[in-house]
């Protein structure tokens, strides 16, 4: 079918080969002192059903070239190995359809467990008819996370150990968490990774939470073949060997050594997390396991499962924590996703040594840091300072007596706490949005800074972000923020200005006249050093400072578009140097998928019109599964695959940090269970651009008080309907040229 970001995909890849190719062998704090090594838990199980033949194959082909595949071992009634994570088949397969007498309790250790069991099958029965549509004819692999894509269930069988082998991957791992269960129903774990190590399908490690089973192994291995790995449970299970809780085994290593090379612990033995989702200081554990000669590695890596608060919803800063600690490093990282944890090695790790410039892409703050603080607070500046940001963004605001400040919206009540001391002067004006709320023009400037900034959740992502900070900060009115961003010498300074016409003719407002004197009182309308944009969905906003030629005018299209022809563009050039455009507009999606990139960058690029993208967000939710819930595959798919002259974003931390990666995954399911394609969204037509002129300033004491009759916020593509996504065919690259990092 389609795949959009395979431009991107081998832009990443040559990228990283030529980087990685040209730089010295560099020492890292891991036990060999080698590169820590990226292990795909059941392949790239982030996206596909866990050890099928995609999820394999896709993270061979996305992955470091010396990528681990991860195998969890269950054995069927006649001895079959499978690859599969959890005994319970029903919670991975519809195998409760298929056989819907079947299930059964077992006492799995000490506890009593109902499902269905691979053990109660023959190889056979979970196999047959594997290809046939018939869906009560098969057992098929199915995604167990709500939060990924469907697309690929019952659609792919499970996979054998000989499955996984036969793709030759460079290393392969087996993890054999229920070896005393199966022996005590006569199904020997120990005989079958032995007959295995026989064969030519070779093991490189082999991992078990129990004492015992790893213990029989010691002698019918060669050591130099084969490297055993004790696993650690939950502190509070209970191991079987030994009926000690791992919490207690993991202060004696030195006992581990004498049956084992390494250890693999779930990451919060690492780094604790305490229960509001702060990392607390990490524990001495790699150091310990590395003075005991082990090797230790971290499992429990997701990019759709945030560790903490502190990361931010980057993936990227997790595997960060553990490969590039100042003062250690794990020898290896276990995850769902490990193209993402690849990148993070192979290229932001090692102070960026490997990491590549940004290039041209403007980075611009969207509300400064406001994923991280409320919203337009002088803490979100100063945090996108910090982060690199090269502009800094101020939506502008008007209170009752006439002072401009910066927050995203006149609406106090979705970014403040006005609510608990306003709630008296709540008014209902559809010019400004539907819903009633407390707005900025009916309370004084004293007033509001009398309310706290609030740290909000986006309703796409619904994602809580970073409490211990949601009231932290202070308001800035527009003059402040103005000398702020000179004292911080930051690249360019934005400023947003919406509801003109409204305030001018209902609140006696002019909103323009004050951003004008505001630049002039800071001397920004004199100089060149820092560039100032000018954003505003309103074309008679813009044509007010073309007066001023070193002022950057941006044209913001809040309406998805699905293309934009010559005649538009030209209108737009007679306003504006650049567009401001929502992600819709440039990738065209379908049901959670990228699909196609839309003519807009390349229309506005061929009038010499730049292309500014908004509004990104770290946050897994808010982002296609092709771009692998990692919000730097969708930077580099806007900057690098689309050719976006900047972003505008939430966490501009992660942007300035960007690193291409790939994209692009709806090829790979079969055409007959993709979902419709969506309508395409309308192009922008040359009438949908120009706004009618301001209305003059009224006189704010002869103004009524109640609001006047709705109207469109602003002419600009007001008859523009949301009613859909493009979906255009492109050429599909084959995988197998992607395989460049070193």
């Amino acid at each position: 079918m389609i795949r959009i970001s395979l431009f991107v995909l081998l832009l990443i890849r040559l990228t990283l080969a030529q980087n990685n190719g040209n730089a010295p062998a560099q020492k890292w704090p891991t036990l060999s002192g080698g590169r820590p090594v990226v292990i795909a838990r059941g392949g790239y199980s982030g996206l596909f059903p866990e050890s099928s033949q995609f999820a394999n194959q896709f993270a061979l082909s996305t992955s470091l070239q010396d990528v681990i595949l991860y195998c969890d071992l269950q054995l069927t009634k006649d001895g079959a190995g499978l690859c599969i994570k959890d005994i319970r088949l029903d919670n991975t397969t519809n195998i409760a359809i298929v056989f819907p007498k079947d299930q059964k309790t077992y006492n799995i250790n000490g506890k009593d467990v109902r499902g269905w069991f691979p053990l109660d099958f023959t190889e056979k029965q979970l196999f047959s008819n594997v290809t046939c549509k018939v869906l009560v004819d098969k057992s098929v692999v199915s995604q167990s996370i709500y939060s990924r894509p469907s697309l690929f269930d019952e659609i792919l069988p499970m996979s054998t150990v000989q499955d996984v082998a036969g793709l030759r991957p460079p290393k392969f791992w087996l993890n054999v968490q229920y070896g005393s269960f199966y022996k005590q129903r006569n199904l020997d774990m120990g005989a079958y990774v032995e007959k295995i190590a026989l064969t030519r399908t070779r093991v490189n490690y082999i991992s078990s939470p129990e004492i015992g089973f790893l213990k029989s192994l010691n002698w019918k291995l060669n050591k130099d073949r084969t490297t055993l790995i004790f696993q650690f449970l939950d502190g509070e299970e209970v191991e079987p060997t030994t009926k000690q809780k791992y919490s207690v085994i993991v202060k004696d290593l030195a006992s581990i050594k004498s049956f084992a090379s390494g250890i693999v612990v779930p990451k919060n033995y690492i780094w604790p997390v305490n229960p509001n989702q702060y990392l607390e200081d990490h524990t001495s554990l790699v150091a310990d396991a590395h003075k005991a000669g082990l090797e230790i590695y971290a499992s429990g890596f997701a990019n759709d499962m945030p560790g903490s608060f502190n990361y931010s919803y980057d993936p990227t800063l997790e595997y960060l924590q553990f490969v590039d600690n100042p003062d250690f490093s794990v020898d290896g990282v276990l995850t769902d996703f490990p193209s993402t944890a690849s990148e993070a090695v192979a290229c932001l790790s090692q102070k960026s040594k490997t990491k590549p410039s940004k290039g041209k892409a403007l980075v611009i703050s969207h509300n400064g840091a406001s994923g991280v603080y409320a919203g337009c607070s002088d803490l979100a500046y100063q945090q996108a300072v910090n982060d690199g940001v090269d502009v800094i963004d101020c939506s502008v605001q008007m209170s009752k007596d006439g002072i401009p400040f910066c927050l995203a919206s006149a609406d106090l009540v979705s970014s403040t706490t006005a609510m608990t001391t306003f709630m008296t002067r709540s008014a209902t004006i559809p010019e400004i949005q539907p819903k009633s709320s407390i707005f900025s023009f009916d309370l004084t400037w004293s007033e509001i800074q009398s309310v706290k900034p609030q740290l909000t959740t986006p309703e796409e992502t619904g994602l809580q972000r970073n409490p211990a900070s949601k009231n932290m900060g202070k308001l800035m009115a527009l003059s402040e923020f103005l000398n702020f961003a000179k004292a911080k010498a930051v690249t360019g300074i934005l400023i947003n200005i919406e509801n003109a016409a409204y305030l001018a003719s209902k609140k006696g407002l002019n909103i323009v006249d004050s951003v004008e004197k505001a630049l002039s009182n800071a001397t920004l309308d004199k100089q060149v050093t820092q560039q100032v944009f000018i954003q505003s969905d309103d074309t008679s906003v813009l044509s007010k400072f073309k007066s001023i030629p070193s002022y950057k005018r941006v044209l913001s299209i809040k309406e998805n578009i699905g293309g934009v022809p010559k005649q538009s563009v030209d209108e737009i050039k007679k306003f504006a140097d650049a567009v401001d455009i929502r992600r819709p507009s440039i990738v065209a999606s379908t049901q959670g998928f990228t699909t196609a990139f839309t003519n807009v960058v390349k229309m506005m690029h061929s009038a010499n019109v730049s292309v500014y993208v908004s509004v990104l967000r770290n946050e897994f939710t808010s982002i296609a599964f092709d771009f692998f819930s990692d919000p730097m595959v969708e930077l580099a798919t806007y900057i690098a695959g689309a050719g976006a002259d900047g972003v505008v974003t939430e966490y501009p931390a992660t942007a300035v940090a960007y690193l291409t990666q790939p994209g692009g995954l709806l090829d790979l399911v079969p055409p007959e269970i993709l979902p419709p394609a969506a309508a395409p969204n309308p192009s922008l037509k040359p009438a949908d651009v120009v706004d009618p002129p301001l209305p003059p300033v009224a006189d704010a004491k002869t103004l009524p008080p109640a609001a006047g009759p709705a109207t469109a916020p602003s002419g600009q593509a007001s008859n523009v309907a949301n009613v859909g996504l493009c979906v255009v065919a492109m050429v599909v690259v084959q995988l197998l040229c992607l395989g460049y990092f070193h």
